[in-house]
């Protein structure tokens, strides 16, 4: 064996046939071929799979309890291989508080920037900050009522794990008798803290209980100056039961009964170092935990370091103000005693009656009833002893709404209210996620959350430089942490993501954007000697961009690294070293090597899809004309994001394509307001709330709206084709009609796997059995009852033509399309899912097998299963994912079809061959970002590919036929397709 390749022998997993292949190391090599024909297979599941279990079954036994295993591959060796990273598809992260700046790290190097060399100010009367002396704290502790008892407290451990037995033991020994522990009051003398040294802690020495006087002012000072000692110059007084309306500063917060001494008590810390004397605000040590918002020593303590907030919304409340006031808050149930009379009394103080339209009273009346009345009314009662009367002012259905959202202990009322309630931005931080005192640390006058809100590409200009400007002290601190972040966002630009927000929430990112996030870190870390494993980069990037992608790919090589890329873009695969052509076919008619080598030798194959794409012997055709509008759904000021107050015609009747480079609006456009804006009108669903824009016109022109985005089907062993798309439920109730069902009372219920009656029980329906192995990795093997059939023998007793219910769950969709040809409902799904491409899929393949086109694929199908008569709007977002030309042009085949039955098709996508079957292209932009936001040329396909300022339309010329004065017959128009009546 070579040690200048990867070598892979006898390759079975999923549908690879015992594959045998060489990969060149420390080059770049693509692995193409058609959907399902075994990419990634060969790239993830059994070169990836292998390296990743080498590197784990070298850890100890103990380490390997705490990670994940990886199954063995199906594969009889691997040699050659280097450590594995894989940069697949997937969102970088579903949870609120990772944004781009925490996924990039990029937000712990400013973290340490700004702990280190910012500048504090207060937050009140934006004077820098300075320090404070022992004396300061005793004249503000003595300012308090005389009388007030405090606890001078040493803070000597704070939010650290550990036990700190020999702490409380040193303690001891020192003298000191009493301390705090997570708030709760210690005697060390008769008791010392059994802490879980698994969690955070914070231990409080008790320095010295006292009362306030003049008179004990020495000892007031010399506790403070001990405390000051013990606690490296912090102080922490602690008031179990303060006098009303005492403040000690911003630090200052209120506790619920912590120590037993009270209802409240107030906690406020010195220190030495930081402390505005003209407001007199005290302010802790400026650690890099003060800048994150997922710590709460960082964190806005209104929205606990999320940016938003949830509040009751007027227009949830009041969705039809034309109704009677009793019928109009629904969030109340007027049928409900306890608030019909609480309305009835409010509305006899007014004047008006409770069948009184909402809309007809005055504007502060409507005020009253919603957020409280000015004066007091009185409210009625009817009990068994008469009427009983009480006068006080209403408090308002939004306040009540509100405050029975915080205290009811009721997860079904929480879930009422929320209904009505919106996410809106913090107002206390507006939506920065920090606190006052770390939005008030400057570093060359700028804050933390200011670089938070920029993009990438004006970071890296905001950064360039700054040593300059600083300080001889500064500079030295400053200078390793600056170069790693303009490191880190230089490596963003290349890869097309400068018009990303650094407080961008990772969970709106595009699966090629988390793609290429996760790829800069890995360029920025400068590994060399690994194995890159990727899946499909380009997706989601505009053509003019993916010249800097492959650029970073290539330079990745140049470092001594080795990539294996899944890719379908034909640029890609002329930049690399190396092809390698899955095929011939997909399913099971692939899992083998049609072609390897450079991009002309693998053109050179005669008996390759692939080949006959790139090299020019098939091709997408254009259409020999553009169709005409049958009207005009009109978005009206759009202006969410970067949206410039844009006014869109979208051409019903017409297959439309949004195009422009990654950040230029197209998903906020399509997605967060036409969508979410129909969704909201047509369905009357108040849950959505769309982006910011003035209106839509034409609605009345469409029946219904679909969208068909990125998000993944279901991905469990139990979800597959067959009950994605709705066949089963049909196959289900054909076995339930046969003879020797309805004789044995067999329902459609007993032929699901999911529940019991007709599963087998042994393995609960899986087909496989979990073999538990420690250390190892989890075993699954076919279950002995059944066979790996999920099904018991009575049920297996029923058959259709011959067929058992097992028997069709292993067709593929081919042969189950001929077999269930009498059946329209069937046959109809079923035709779909071959018109897409995925005829050679088994229906009960698990989705957890399904590649990501597969999975895209049978998503679109089970969306245009549905039923419709024609003037439905369908929304697709880069329905092209992960397709290979010849699949691609299905696709189109299908969207076109479905637009001469009368609908509508309004596409986001990059891919050109799509873009140019378009009837009409909206094309946004110039660029990404705040630089983004605009129409730049709209029309055919040819309109647009005139228009210079178009990176789309440049790139769209090669495509298309020579445009002379006249226009190309495909720029001509004809008229719509009327709607059709047939299944098909």
């Amino acid at each position: 064996m070579s040690k200048d390749f990867i070598e892979v022998r006898g390759a079975e997993e999923h549908n690879l046939k015992d594959l045998d292949v060489q990969i060149p190391r420390e080059q770049f090599t693509v692995v193409t071929g058609l959907s399902g024909s075994g990419k990634s297979s060969l790239a993830f599941e059994t070169i990836y799979a292998e390296g990743q279990r080498r590197y784990i079954e070298s850890l100890s036994a103990y380490a390997r309890n705490f990670l994940g295993q990886m199954d063995k591959p199906q594969v009889e060796s691997v040699e050659g291989l280097s450590p594995a990273i894989s940069i697949d598809q997937k969102n970088a992260a579903n949870n609120p508080r990772s944004t781009v700046g925490t996924v990039t790290e990029l937000h712990d190097y400013l973290r340490l920037l700004y702990a280190r060399v910012g500048t504090p100010h207060c937050p009140e009367c934006g004077r820098e900050v300075g320090e404070q002396s022992a004396s300061n704290m005793v004249s503000r502790v003595l300012s308090l009522p005389e009388g007030t008892r405090a606890k001078l407290c040493a803070p000597v451990v704070r939010d650290q794990k550990g036990a700190f037995k020999d702490l409380f033991d040193d303690l001891v020994a020192e003298g000191y008798s009493r301390v705090e522990v997570d708030g709760e009051e210690y005697d060390l003398a008769y008791e010392k803290p059994e802490l879980d040294e698994n969690y955070d802690h914070t231990v409080d020495v008790v320095v010295d209980r006292v009362k306030v006087s003049n008179e004990a002012r020495s000892r007031i000072t010399d506790s403070v100056e001990t405390s000051l000692e013990e606690a490296d110059g912090v102080l922490k007084v602690i008031l179990p039961d303060p006098p009303e309306g005492v403040h000690l500063g911003v630090e200052s917060r209120s506790t619920g009964d912590l120590a037993g001494e009270g209802d409240s008590r107030l906690v406020v810390e010195f220190s030495e170092s930081l402390a505005c004397t003209h407001c007199g605000i005290d302010f802790s040590e400026i650690e890099t935990r003060s800048f994150s918002f997922n710590s709460p020593h960082g964190a806005c303590p209104a929205c606990e370091g999320i940016g938003n907030t949830k509040e009751v919304d007027e227009d949830l409340v009041v969705t039809d103000p034309s109704q009677p006031i009793k019928h109009v808050f629904e969030p109340w149930s007027y049928n409900r005693s306890y608030y019909r009379t609480r309305l009835d009394s409010v509305a006899r103080h007014f004047g008006v009656s409770v069948s009184t339209p909402f809309e007809e009273l005055a504007p502060e009346v409507r005020r009253q009833f919603l957020y409280g009345t000015d004066e007091e009314v009185v409210f009625e009662r009817q009990t068994k002893n008469g009427t009983r009367r009480k006068t006080k002012r209403f408090e308002g259905v939004i306040p009540n709404l509100e405050r029975r959202h915080v205290e009811t202990d009721s997860e079904s009322t929480r879930d009422h209210i929320e209904k009505y309630m919106a996410v809106t931005t913090c107002p206390a931080c507006d939506g920065t996620r920090l606190k006052p005192q770390s939005r008030s640390v400057l570093v060359q006058g700028t804050s933390i959350t200011e670089v938070n809100r920029m993009s990438i590409g004006d970071a890296l200009d905001h950064f360039e430089g700054m040593e300059a400007e600083m300080g001889e002290r500064q500079r030295t601190i400053a200078e390793e942490i600056l170069k790693e972040i303009r490191a880190r966002l230089g490596f963003m630009c290349e890869v097309g993501l400068e018009y990303l927000t650094l407080d961008r929430e990772a969970s709106t990112l595009s699966g090629g954007e988390s793609q290429r996030i996760r790829l800069a870190t890995q360029v920025g870390s400068g590994l060399v000697g690994v194995l890159y494993v990727l899946d499909e980069p380009s997706i989601g990037l505009h053509q003019r961009d993916n010249d800097r992608l492959l650029n970073t790919l290539e330079g990745l090589r140049d470092l001594g690294n080795t990539l294996i890329v899944v890719e379908h873009d034909e640029e890609t695969m002329r930049r690399a070293d190396n092809i390698i052509d899955m095929g011939p076919g997909p399913g099971k008619r692939g899992g083998e090597v049609v072609a390897q080598g450079d991009f002309d030798e693998v053109c050179a194959t005669d008996d390759s899809v692939t080949a006959d794409y790139l090299s020019g012997r098939k091709s997408i055709p254009v259409p020999e004309e553009r169709r005409e509008s049958s009207g005009t759904l009109s978005i009206l000021g759009a202006r969410q994001h970067n949206l410039k107050d844009l006014d869109v015609d979208l051409p019903l009747g017409t297959f439309t394509a949004v195009t422009g480079v990654s950040g230029s609006g197209k998903s906020t456009l399509i997605h967060d307001i036409l969508y979410k804006g129909l969704a909201r009108r047509m369905n009357d669903n108040t849950s959505v709330d769309p982006g910011e824009h003035d209106g839509i016109d034409g609605m009345d022109e469409i029946e219904t709206v679909r969208l068909i985005d990125q998000s993944p089907i279901g991905r469990t062993p139990r979800s597959n084709p067959a009950t994605y798309t709705g066949v089963f439920d049909y196959v289900r109730e054909l076995f339930a009609e046969t003879k020797l069902a309805k004789q044995r009372g067999y329902k459609k219920g007993r032929f699901s796997f999911n529940v019991k009656g007709g599963r087998c029980e042994a393995c609960g329906g899986q087909g496989t059995v979990k073999i538990e192995m420690n250390f190892l990795s989890d075993v699954y093997v076919p279950c002995e009852e059944c066979n790996g059939d999920r099904y018991n023998d009575e049920t297996l007793d029923v058959t259709y033509k011959g067929k058992t219910i097992a028997d069709v769950l292993q067709m593929e969709v081919d042969e189950a399309h001929e077999f269930f040809e009498a059946n329209s409902q069937i046959r109809r799904r079923l035709k779909l899912l071959k018109d897409v491409g995925l005829g050679y899929m088994r229906l009960g393949q698990p989705s957890t097998t399904l590649s990501g086109g597969e999975a895209q694929r049978v998503k679109l199908a089970e969306e245009l299963g549905k039923r419709d008569s024609g003037n439905t709007l369908y929304l697709l977002d880069e329905p092209t994912t992960g397709l290979h030309k010849e699949d691609e042009r299905k696709l189109i085949d299908v969207l076109h079809r479905l637009v001469d039955n009368g609908n509508t098709v309004v596409v986001i996508e990059h891919e050109l061959d799509l873009v140019k079957n378009a009837d009409r292209i909206i094309d946004l932009g110039p660029e990404g970002g705040e630089n983004g936001g605009d129409i730049v040329a709209q029309g055919t396909p040819e309109a647009v590919a005139r228009t210079d300022e178009s990176h789309t339309g440049r790139y769209l010329r090669d495509l298309l036929p020579a445009i002379d004065e006249e226009g190309p017959r495909s720029d001509r128009l004809r008229k719509p397709a009327k709607a059709a009546t047939d299944d098909d």
